[in-house]
């Protein structure tokens, strides 16, 4: 009976564990609209410029911070369409070069793709300040705009259910 009342116990505190407020979904967006994705915190936002290896442009992230890991979401506008296209490949080697990360393979991460001109999924393990990091990314150009949706963090904060959660409710708009 001790046994039973032990394992319920137990049972009872990883259920609590489980519902921690670590991870508080909530829906955001950028100022502009330009999507609608689900993150763990409340969110900031911040626009700097950024080079995309040629095209200067500012960058708008939007992301919350849960659990080790950063969830964002950054938009930019280009010139034309041709433009939003090629700086995918900058923002991919920029991503890694961060993180002196190796792609680990072909990623396919979850959420629609339809209505992008082109996009590139990472997974990547890397490292920064000498931290291991984990890089999980999708960058995707849709007319003259790209987005580069992302989780950078400890591996464990990047669960299967928080990649779903994430990746699964970006919509852009």
């Amino acid at each position: 009976m001790r046994n039973l009342i032990s394992a319920a116990a137990l049972a009872a505190l990883l259920a609590l564990a489980a519902c921690s407020p670590r991870y508080n979904w909530r829906e955001a967006s950028d100022n502009g609209a330009h999507f609608v994705v689900l993150l763990p915190g409340k969110p900031a936002t911040v626009t700097r410029p950024v080079d995309l290896d040629g095209p200067k442009v500012d960058m708008t992230m939007t992301a919350a911070e849960a659990g080790g890991a950063t969830f964002a979401v950054g938009t930019a506008e280009l010139a034309d369409a041709a433009a939003a296209v090629k700086a995918l490949d900058a923002m991919s080697t920029a991503l890694l070069n961060n993180i002196g990360g190796r792609p680990q393979g072909a990623a396919l991460l979850p959420g629609k793709t339809d209505g992008f001109s082109r996009s590139i999924d990472l997974d990547a393990h890397g490292a920064a300040g000498g931290r291991p990091l984990r890089l999980v990314a999708r960058l995707a150009a849709r007319d003259r705009r790209i987005y580069q949706v992302l989780i950078l963090g400890d591996e464990k904060a990047l669960t299967d259910e928080n990649i779903e959660t994430f990746f699964g409710s970006f919509k852009p708009t």
